[in-house]
């Protein structure tokens, strides 16, 4: 079975969309998976493309010339005080190159105004033909499946699903088992990365490691991967492998081919049952 990835731009931060999307062309991905949503953090480039005319011709340019696809787009955050409209013009660019999915999550512990707000981005992104997956994050406020769950079956949008990111699974001591109640049809693709077993008990390691150190799939086996991806249906999967050691040393290419490989050895060496 030929497996469809994506190279997910926390895989290689700061690298600008047009490059990104060349990167993962000459390294075998099917899709990128963009940062059109300028976050303002510390450092971040802003490649908001929908105020950068010129970077969204050359990214337009660029997926033409490789033929790889936009995945998706992130990250339409849920935070105090968040008007959803915000992501507006990004979610216009994201449905302009062909792009699926929106990636979402919940930083506000007001659950009120999450749902609504995580709805209405929902609305907002049906109008472009897109959806919205919900990711949780163990440093967020909905930090488990559980509070996913409850998330997608209080809303109900037919165009809302799921993004189970392997580390933040593992992280949230989630069971692969706990996989199967989920309607299949939420599963639209998964972020792919491996990380040591043992699970942080600081919150400042947990997401010192999350941002900045995770490691290539079947690395160190520290996450029984092929457990949890083969409880979930064939989707793409959307390689988010921060690794700024490595980034550093061998650049985002050699970076993000390395990424992949792995991935693909070891998906090839635990097939699905």
């Amino acid at each position: 079975m030929s497996h469809q990835f994506s190279l997910a731009y926390l895989t290689i931060p700061g690298c600008p969309p047009p490059e990104q999307t060349y990167i993962a062309g000459r390294s075998g991905y099917d899709f990128v998976s963009l940062r059109p949503i300028y976050m303002g953090l510390p450092g971040e480039p802003n490649f908001a493309l929908a105020e950068n005319k010129e970077m969204l011709l050359q990214t337009k340019r660029a997926l033409a010339d490789t033929g790889v696809k936009l995945l998706d787009i992130e990250l339409a955050r849920i935070y105090d005080g968040v008007d959803p409209k915000r992501y507006l013009p990004a979610m216009e660019v994201a449905a302009e190159l062909g792009g699926r999915h929106v990636l979402s999550s919940i930083w506000t512990s007001d659950r009120n105004f999450y749902i609504e707000k995580f709805a209405e981005v929902c609305d907002l992104a049906k109008s472009f033909g897109l959806t919205v997956e919900l990711e949780y994050v163990p440093i967020a406020s909905v930090n488990n499946l559980a509070g996913a769950l409850d998330v997608l079956n209080t809303i109900k949008r037919d165009n809302a699903g799921l993004m189970i990111d392997i580390h933040h699974f593992h992280r949230a001591r989630n069971k692969p088992e706990e996989l199967d109640a989920v309607p299949r049809e939420w599963f639209r693709f998964v972020h792919l990365c491996d990380a040591p077993e043992e699970i942080p008990t600081e919150k400042e390691e947990m997401t010192r490691i999350l941002r900045e150190a995770r490691l290539y799939v079947g690395e160190e086996g520290g996450i029984d991967v092929a457990s949890i991806v083969n409880r979930i249906p064939e989707v793409p999967y959307s390689i988010e492998l921060p690794n700024l050691k490595r980034m550093k040393e061998m650049g985002f290419a050699e970076h993000a081919f390395r990424c992949i490989e792995a991935a693909k050895q070891y998906l090839a060496a635990h097939p699905r049952g």
